[in-house]
């Protein structure tokens, strides 16, 4: 299949001119699109296919207000704004899934009693899928901020005692207020960061 470069204004909306927002418009984002971002997000490459990473969609004061307790900083207002803030997640059971996912052949053996293994493979792959996740957010034209900001232990046992989900980052997402974006930061060069060899 042929593939055509996206357009520089599609390019625009999810890199060059997207900025992290910290305010939010009115607007309120739909349940249905929360399964759109699933939707374009869960194409995104993982190893072994494994699609590690679970989110929790919070769209209920209540549920924020409890989330917020565990933020650190500025963070729990942000949370307490935003339309939506998802958890990012992972499953600490991700291997479970590997035959229905993986079927070029079985992965197990090489994972199996390699817990190093097995953890960096699930947080590595969780966090790929996140800013997936924030792509996907953009390219529909919504906006995101992504926040590691707060106590790991305290979110897992607030939204998943008992479960096999392990919190990853926090991400609020809605549509952003362009009139209170903090000035954009700077990047670093190409020639400062990369090497062509």
């Amino acid at each position: 299949m042929f593939k055509n470069p996206l357009s520089q204004e599609a390019i625009a909306q999810i890199f060059t001119q997207a900025r992290t927002y910290h305010y939010w418009t009115d607007r309120m984002v739909s349940d249905d699109t929360l399964h759109e971002i699933y939707e374009i997000m869960k194409w995104g490459p993982t190893a072994l296919n494994s699609n590690p990473a679970r989110i929790l969609f919070l769209k209920n004061e209540q549920h924020k207000e409890k989330l917020a307790s565990a933020m650190w900083g500025s963070n729990p207002a942000q949370v307490k704004r935003a339309p939506v803030t998802a958890i990012l997640a992972y499953d600490e059971t991700w291997t479970e899934y590997l035959p229905r996912l993986f079927q070029t052949y079985d992965p197990r053996p090489l994972l199996d009693g390699n817990e190093k293994l097995v953890q960096e493979t699930v947080f590595r792959n969780s966090t790929l899928q996140g800013a997936y996740m924030i792509f996907a957010i953009r390219a529909l034209g919504l906006d995101a901020c992504g926040m590691s900001g707060f106590d790991n232990q305290q979110v897992d046992e607030l939204f998943f005692k008992g479960t096999t989900w392990k919190t990853n980052f926090v991400c609020t997402l809605g549509y952003g207020d362009e009139e209170k974006l903090y000035p954009r930061e700077p990047r670093l060069e190409f020639d400062e960061v990369c090497k062509i060899l």
